[in-house]
Order: C-alpha cells, then sequence, then structure tokens
C-alpha cells in the first residue's frame, strides 16, 4: 500500500470527508490517492491561507477535525496564517505540507537551502503549533499521524503539522507492520465545589461571562440548563458569541473593547463572576485590570492551566477544567441563590438605558452599518452561520447581532486576520452543504481573501457574500482620526487605498450582483433570497464604532463617556 493511500484511509476512518489544499510538486502523490478515494473529498483552493482557514470553518461545523493541505517551500509558509490563527483559536486542524525527498533535505547542514524549495516548516511553526513533526521513515506514518490528532483534539484544541516528504508520501507500506500511538492519560487538578456552589449562591450581584471554551454542543445545552436554574445574568465575549440565546431576559450584551456598554456597565458592577471558557485578556478586561470588578471576585474556569496561571487578574478562583466536565458537575447541584430582585431591576436598567441600539441613536453619526445588521436581523433564520470578517464589519455585527436558536456567530479573536470570513464560510458550507451562511466582510478583508470567491459558485455554495464597502480601512481611520490628526495615509483613497469595480468582479466569479446603500434597505430580503449572491452594501463618508474602550479607561467608561445621572 502506499502510503499516501494510508493517509487518506485513515482520514476516512475517522471521519474526515474533506481535505483542502493547493497542490504543488512535494504533495502530488496525496492528491492523487485523494482523488482515487470514493470517502474523502479533495477541495482545490485557490490560495493556501484560504485552505487553512476553510479546514478552521470544515472542524468548527463538523466536530470533526480539519484537514489542509500544501507543497513545500512558498506552499507551507502561505499556510502560516491559518496555522496561527487556528492555534490562537484552538481550532483542530491537522496540516500536511509537502516536503522534499529525504536524501534532498539539509537536516542540520550549516546551509540555507539544499532541496528545492526546502524550508524546515517545521521549525518555522512550533511556536503556533501544538505538535509539529517531519516524518522521514514510512515505519512512523500512523503513529505520528495517530499522535498528531490526539494531540489537537484533545484538551486544549488546536493545529498540528505533518511535513511529509515526497519519498515517504510514495513509499510502499505494509499497514499491518506499522506502529501505533498510545496515548498517556492526562491528570486534571481537584477542586471543591461545594465552595464554587456556596460562593454563587451568597452571590447578591453574580455574573456569567461566557467565553469561546463553551462553544461546543454539549457546552451550550448545559449552560441552557445552569442558566434556568439560577437565572443568573449572562454577558459574553467576543467568541462566546452564540453559545447561549441572547434571547434570554437577563442576557446583557458583549463585552470587551467594542462590547455594549451596558454590558460593560453591569459587569463592573457584579460581585461574583464565573467566566467559563475565556482567558480574559485585555481586549475583554481594558487595560486597567485592576479596574476590571474592583470589588467583586472571579470563579475563572478554564481547559488550559497556562491560562490560568499567568495572568495580571489576581482576584480569583481557578479551576483547570473544561467547561463541559465542569458544567456537567455543577448543574447536578441545588441551587438557591440570595433574593437579587435589585439586581435584575438594575440590569433591566442598564439594558434600557445603554443598549447598542440607543448608543447608535446617541453616539453615532453615520448609521447606515449599524441600519444594515439591525435589518439583517429581521430576516436570518433558526440554524443560519453568520461568519464575519476582521474590521469594523465585525465589531458591527458583533454589537448588534441578535442571534436565534441555533444560529452560529463565527469569526476570529485571537490572530484576527483580514481576509478571514469567506474561506472560513466556505469550510462549513462543505461541512452543512444545506445551512444558509451568510459570510460578512469589509472591502478591506475581500481584498485579501478575493479568489475565495471562486469556490462559491464553482461549487454552488449556499453562501451569501455581503461586502459592507465604506472604501476605507475603517478600524484604522477611526485610530488614526484619534491619534494622528486625521492623516489617514494607506487606509483611504486619498492615502492609497481603492477599490475595484466590485460588479465586475463579481461577474467574473460567476456570481449574482447586488448593490444597495441604507435607503435601498427595505429590498434585503428580496435580495439575499438570490442564490450566489453578491451583495455591496455601499456606505458613504467615514464611519466608526461606538462605544470603544480607549486605552486609558476602566471597562465601565468606553468613549464617548456619559453622565449615567442624566
Amino acid at each position: 500500500m502506499k502510503a499516501s493511500d494510508y493517509i487518506v484511509s485513515f482520514l476516512s476512518e475517522r471521519g474526515v470527508k474533506v481535505v483542502f489544499g493547493y497542490i504543488g510538486g512535494m504533495i502530488t502523490h496525496l492528491v492523487d490517492s485523494l482523488a482515487q478515494s470514493e470517502d474523502v473529498r479533495y477541495i482545490q483552493t485557490y490560495h493556501e491561507q484560504t485552505a487553512a482557514i476553510a479546514a478552521e470553518g470544515y472542524a468548527l461545523e463538523s466536530g470533526k477535525f480539519g484537514v489542509a493541505i500544501c507543497t513545500s517551500g512558498p506552499g507551507a509558509t502561505n499556510l502560516m496564517t491559518g496555522i496561527a490563527d487556528a492555534y490562537f483559536g484552538s481550532i483542530s486542524v491537522l496540516y500536511i505540507s509537502g516536503q522534499v525527498n529525504t536524501h534532498e533535505y539539509k537536516y542540520n547542514k550549516p546551509i540555507r537551502q539544499q532541496g528545492f524549495q526546502e524550508t524546515d516548516i517545521v521549525s518555522i511553526v512550533k511556536p503556533i503549533t501544538k505538535y509539529a513533526v517531519m516524518i522521514d521513515d514510512a515505519y512512523n506514518l500512523r503513529y505520528e499521524l495517530e499522535k498528531a490528532v490526539h494531540i489537537a483534539t484533545t484538551g486544549r484544541k488546536g493545529p498540528v503539522v505533518i511535513d511529509l516528504p515526497m519519498d515517504i508520501s510514495r513509499a510502499e507500506i505494509n499497514p499491518s507492520e506499522l506502529k501505533s500511538y498510545i496515548p498517556e492519560i492526562e491528570k486534571t487538578d481537584s477542586y471543591d465545589l461545594a465552595e464554587v456552589v456556596s460562593i454563587i449562591n451568597s452571590a447578591s450581584r453574580p455574573m456569567l461571562l461566557v467565553g469561546g471554551g463553551c462553544q461546543s454542543e454539549k457546552s451550550k445545552e448545559l449552560l441552557t440548563s445552569f442558566i434556568k436554574q439560577t437565572q443568573i445574568p449572562v454577558v459574553t465575549s467576543l467568541m462566546g458569541k452564540g453559545a447561549v440565546d441572547e434571547t434570554y431576559i437577563n442576557h446583557i450584551g458583549m463585552i470587551g473593547s467594542y462590547g455594549n456598554r451596558c454590558a460593560n456597565m453591569a459587569i463592573a458592577e457584579s460581585d461574583i463572576l464565573l467566566a467559563l471558557g475565556t482567558r480574559l485578556d485585555t481586549r475583554q478586561t481594558g487595560a486597567m485590570v485592576e479596574e476590571f470588578l474592583p470589588k467583586g471576585k472571579i470563579i475563572h474556569v478554564d481547559i488550559d492551566k497556562n491560562e490560568l496561571e499567568h495572568h495580571r487578574l489576581n482576584n480569583r478562583i481557578k479551576l483547570n477544567s473544561s467547561v463541559e466536565d465542569f458544567l456537567q458537575t455543577l448543574t447536578q447541584q441545588y441551587f438557591s441563590p440570595k433574593g437579587n430582585s435589585n439586581w435584575i431591576k438594575r440590569i433591566q436598567l442598564l439594558k434600557s438605558k445603554y443598549n447598542q441600539e440607543n448608543e447608535v441613536e446617541k453616539f453615532v453619526a453615520n448609521k447606515a452599518p449599524y441600519r444594515f445588521i439591525q435589518t439583517l436581523n429581521n430576516i436570518t433564520q433558526e440554524d443560519d452561520i453568520i461568519t464575519v470578517d476582521i474590521g469594523q464589519n465585525q465589531m458591527w455585527a458583533a454589537q448588534t447581532v441578535k442571534l436565534k436558536r441555533g444560529q452560529k456567530f463565527i469569526t476570529s479573536g485571537g490572530l484576527a486576520p483580514m481576509g478571514f470570513s469567506l474561506p472560513v464560510a466556505i469550510g462549513m458550507a462543505f461541512a452543512s452543504p444545506d445551512k444558509t451562511i451568510y459570510a460578512i466582510t469589509g472591502d478591506g478583508g475581500l481584498h485579501i481573501s478575493i479568489q475565495s470567491l471562486l469556490l462559491i459558485s464553482q461549487y454552488n455554495l449556499n453562501i451569501k457574500i455581503i461586502v459592507l464597502n465604506n472604501n476605507a480601512l475603517g478600524m484604522i481611520t477611526q485610530f488614526q482620526s484619534l491619534y494622528f490628526n486625521g492623516r489617514m495615509k494607506g487606509t483611504t483613497s486619498q492615502g492609497g487605498f481603492i477599490n475595484p469595480d466590485y460588479k465586475e468582479i463579481a461577474i467574473a466569479y460567476g456570481l449574482n450582483y447586488v448593490a444597495r446603500n441604507e435607503e435601498s434597505l427595505s429590498t434585503i430580503k428580496e435580495d439575499l433570497a438570490i442564490h450566489n449572491i453578491f451583495y455591496e452594501y455601499q456606505i458613504d463618508d467615514l464611519t466608526t464604532v461606538s462605544p470603544k474602550l480607549e486605552y486609558n479607561r476602566p471597562i465601565n467608561q468606553p468613549s464617548p463617556q456619559i453622565n449615567e445621572n442624566e
């Protein structure tokens, strides 16, 4: 059996149905094996970064690990942005890079290269992977595949890289002779659950913060049960959006640097914060960490022990556990929270006075992008998927989208690469072809992932492409306005940033094009019902995101500043 055939059978046995990649000389044997497979489909993307991020999308939607492949040298280096995104986003992806033949590889020779396009990708990606290895002995193939997949899918999930020399991929092997990998049983820390229950029951102003570690289907189910038990008020991080039903009456919103004002104000007033599956990084807490929950205590639950131990926040009870395991035991406990009717009244007051709709009306001059998201809320259906790029479009959506039951909100919060939305939507579409996906991007992000458009028409994917076009890199223009006296080099047409004719682009990629603006939002339902739609929403003038937390302000005092007594 050829080694590349064995790899395909290995993937098939583990339920992987799609592999994304870009073919090149050193990966041809694996692509050929995929071409002959009846169980695993190979999708030729038009850039390795597209393949890498599409594999993330497939993993997020399928519940399996994603797979992306590439050739040596530039193929592998082009894959790296997606690898890093999967690492910071804790997404299980197996990346396989082709490599020169072992007899061409330099190993420890003090030279830059021995083989054509030879690159030591393993050394390069080690800081952004859970595991990376070059297989230079076909006998180790099963062992390394099993080890890599186990590492990628257990604990805090993440990407792994296998570098596959060409002579290894074409080698003839006997699968029965290959050694297997036997994982070690990982020990988990114990904690006093009774203490946790007692703290929650005694709290006068409890709050639940839901992070990206709560996005598994089991976690969502357990969260729903816990919230029903306790009636605890809930906020989410950016990456936690979608983990709880946002129609829940005590759901307040998203916290953070661009979080909803009411949510940021509420969390600062809580006395106990149960933080689940979130790193509590400075994009959530603000740079003034000493002002984050200054009079309260945090029960911090995270699967990554290092994140718990190496943190600037001190007022924490640290529990090293997966969210699923923690909630599984917690929901079996009896909760009798103190009477907190005044706290609930306070929560509802903050929601009423400082919700995002009021924020937009009071503080946002150019309301066009927010009007679009508000209108989109009225047409999306349960179980739809919304993917969002990086930039102002991300925050307009995150602040304003009201997620219905079963909906997913997918974006990148760690690496946050522009050009994320379309490739991740493509991966999710291959995992769930019957679902409707709204892929929101800005004009800046579209530039970076524009080749992805062809895959949507080529495979007739059920993706609605929405480009919020303000003819600028809006997040940076807002920064330039604040700190650089409005000098907008590189971000507007005057500064050297321009857009192509999107109508011509859409037609060239085989898509149906519609252009609209704020005045024609009444047609959005009919427009987005068109299959293979490229919907350009044209926004005039500069745009802003509000609220926005400035560097030297506590979490509950984002800009623009307000007088709560008004």
